[in-house]
């Protein structure tokens, strides 16, 4: 499909630079089957479940991975280095983006920080041991473990997409709100901003109410804060990211579909991991690996039922997803409603409950690339 299909206008004034507090109250657009449109709050998720419905939540942690520091050993000056790291190779390599790449070259030496509480920590290095024509490095730093992770996390800040920390710094208030409650498995380095809405209370009430939380781990990629730049959305090359769905967790959601409760997604990297992890008869099965399911309008869904997500850039893999989950037209006309009525966009914004699109039994369905 063409790219150009999934653009809209946006007013820079609709982008969230801070999230509400508390995380509940903020707006939720119930997109109904067959396109209606209703104002709610998140804090009205008991009430417009059902008991027996499950949510599935994403439990990555964000990392702080955004490290400043300067290039040393290479003649007098030592110029400043911003880096993003975006993948886990072992225990003490990180693929990563460099601002200003042109500045590093392979066998550079970077030095993060010069002072640090991990013991006997003076500075945290990083040779760079291999770069692409893309910009992307891969450092190799000299700790290694639960010593390199905490030496990142004193001297890392939290990995802000671009709209937001093009307009403010981040700060030590971002260490928590771009956390979300169920935040357990460090890996991720950008939020599953749907999870940013729920609270311990909010969880409470959706449990006398019947519904369900179950977690499963997907390690969300700087891809994601990309737009597509191909023509045709079949131009378009996704990174793969790391998921986990446990048998037990399959057994139980597969059970509960089954008595009737319906499986909803808590944002887009929860979708796409069940997706993933789906037969075609739509049963889950335990899952561990990469994944690159590209998910756009023809694509048929086969493990989700409802879907809980933000509101997503222009032209992104995001946006298309859900156009393919509740209709191109539809997210449209959603996307318009919501800026016209003062609805925040993007990671610290507000959210949309979304149903599908209802399509006639005959309908063709082509599966996307796993790209």
């Amino acid at each position: 499909m063409r790219t150009d299909l999934f653009d809209f206008d946006l007013p820079a004034d609709r982008i969230a630079l801070r999230p509400v507090h508390p995380r509940e109250a903020a707006k939720l657009l119930v997109v109904k089957p067959g396109g209606g449109l209703d104002d709610r709050s998140v804090g009205d998720l008991p009430d417009l479940l059902r008991a027996g419905d499950c949510l599935v939540v994403n439990d990555s942690k964000v990392i702080a991975a955004r490290l400043k520091g300067r290039r040393i050993g290479r003649g007098e000056a030592e110029p400043a280095i911003e880096a993003t790291l975006i993948k886990r190779v072992d225990g003490s390599t990180w693929k990563a983006f460099i601002l200003g790449a042109k500045k590093v070259q392979v066998g550079d030496t970077l030095r993060f920080g010069d002072e640090g509480r991990v013991c006997f920590l003076g500075q945290l290095d990083a040779q760079v041991s291999h770069k692409d024509e893309g910009g992307e490095v891969t450092l190799s730093f000299s700790f290694h473990g639960p010593v390199l992770d905490q030496a990142i996390a004193e001297r890392g800040d939290m990995p802000l997409p671009p709209y937001i920390a093009s307009k403010r710094a981040p700060d030590d208030r971002d260490k928590a709100d771009y956390q979300t409650v169920f935040a357990h498995d460090e890996g991720s380095v950008a939020a599953p901003t749907a999870g940013l809405h729920f609270t311990d209370a909010l969880l409470a009430k959706l449990a006398a109410r019947g519904v369900a939380v179950h977690k499963v781990t997907l390690h969300v990629g700087a891809g994601t804060f990309l737009p597509v730049k191909a023509e045709d959305t079949e131009g378009h090359k996704m990174h793969a990211e790391f998921g986990s769905l446990s048998a037990e967790t399959a057994d139980a959601l597969n059970a509960a579909r089954a008595k009737g409760g319906r499986i909803v997604a808590v944002g887009s990297t929860a979708l796409r991991l069940l997706e993933s992890a789906a037969g075609e008869d739509g049963k889950l099965k335990a899952f561990a690996g990469e994944t690159a399911i590209f998910i756009t309008p023809g694509y048929r869904f086969k493990a989700v039922d409802l879907m809980l997500t933000n509101f997503h850039l222009p032209r992104s893999t995001l946006f298309m997803l859900v156009a393919a989950f509740s209709g191109l037209d539809t997210m449209k006309r959603a996307y318009a409603h919501a800026i016209q009525n003062g609805y925040r966009f993007y990671s610290y914004g507000d959210a949309c409950l979304l149903h599908p699109a209802s399509r006639a039994p005959d309908a063709v369905q082509h599966e996307p690339k796993a790209k």
